[in-house]
């Protein structure tokens, strides 16, 4: 028996809020869309049910029918995730850019306290009688990973199909890693300011270039991902804890702008950062940020909280799904 049917109304309303808050996470370079997944009791669901997908859905689509595989596939659970991010794009994202623009000390602090909360949050997951040789080398190696990759320096952008096809596919592997964000990685590459231009002047070959790379990556990457979490599971912990902790170097609020990097056709300018120390005598906003981080950590144990909730009152069936 699928998720689907194990579901009432309230649940799925709270699936689609989930939703939401993975949306709003994606949309901030440096936060991933993963940690919220992960946090709200959904990340293995979503790899289980990502992973499922295939030739052999299309195959089983036209044998048994659209409802038959809708069951079998666990698409309702994605179908609420769709929406939800959807919503959280319509909604949020003019917020969010303004915060970015005007308030970004404030943002990027909130997202702080909300990632570093999250880290205890993901280790409690791993036995402490576990910490010892692999699983404490790929927790160093993921956070050196991750702090390396956040303190690199955006490129110039590229525009090409077959640029934006690899882009697409890169990006939405990290989107699915907590810890690793797909915008930023945009960024880095170099695509980020291409692709949000294609969906504005609604580039239909660059726009179909980028979706189906992202197509690609996110059905092959949540099968290898799935399969390292059910065979490797304390190991893939370890790993996505250490992706985590480096992403804090890219969230910490203070920054200061050494010199101009480029400038992106809808005229924001990208810097070369550094992270510096806030300035408590001279930063009116330091109180603020720090009641900005402690929302953060308390939307992570509010979260933490639902998923503990919902875990004891749902049956642990996972979605029958077959991996082709």
């Amino acid at each position: 028996m699928s998720m689907n049917s194990r579901r009432n109304a309230k649940a799925w309303a709270q699936l689609g809020l989930r939703g939401m808050a993975m949306g709003a996470a994606d949309l901030v370079p440096g936060v991933s869309g993963g940690t919220v997944a992960f946090i709200a009791g959904i990340y293995e669901e979503l790899l289980d049910t990502l992973g499922g997908l295939g030739f052999g859905t299309i195959i089983h689509l036209f044998k048994e029918g659209p409802i038959a595989t809708w069951k079998k596939y666990n698409l309702g659970f994605l179908a609420a995730l769709v929406v939800g991010i959807g919503l959280s794009v319509l909604l949020l994202a003019g917020a969010l850019h303004h915060l970015l623009e005007h308030h970004p000390v404030l943002l990027w602090a909130f997202f702080f306290g909300l990632v570093a909360a999250s880290i205890p949050f993901m280790l409690r997951d791993i036995p402490r009688s576990a910490f010892k040789g692999p699983v404490l080398v790929l927790l160093f190696a993921g956070a050196g990973i991750a702090w390396w990759l956040t303190g690199l320096p955006p490129l110039m952008q590229g525009n090409h199909p077959a640029f934006l096809f690899g882009s697409g596919a890169i990006a939405i592997c990290a989107m699915i890693l907590p810890g690793i964000s797909g915008s930023f990685i945009l960024v880095i590459l170099g695509a980020y300011s291409s692709v949000i231009g294609a969906l504005k002047s609604f580039d239909v070959l660059r726009i179909v270039a980028f979706a189906s790379g992202a197509l690609v990556g996110l059905l092959g990457f949540s099968k290898g991902l799935g399969w390292v979490f059910r065979r490797h599971r304390e190991l893939a912990m370890a790993l996505l804890s250490g992706f985590l902790i480096g992403s804090l170097r890219k969230l910490w609020p203070w920054k200061e702008n050494l010199e101009p990097l480029f400038a992106h056709s809808d005229g924001r300018v990208e810097y070369l950062q550094i992270n510096i120390s806030p300035q408590v005598h001279g930063d009116p906003q330091w109180l603020l940020a720090v009641v900005s981080m402690a929302a953060g950590a308390l939307l992570v144990t509010g979260l933490g909280a639902l998923s503990r909730r919902s875990s004891s009152q749902t049956p642990d069936v996972m979605p029958t799904t077959s991996h082709e």
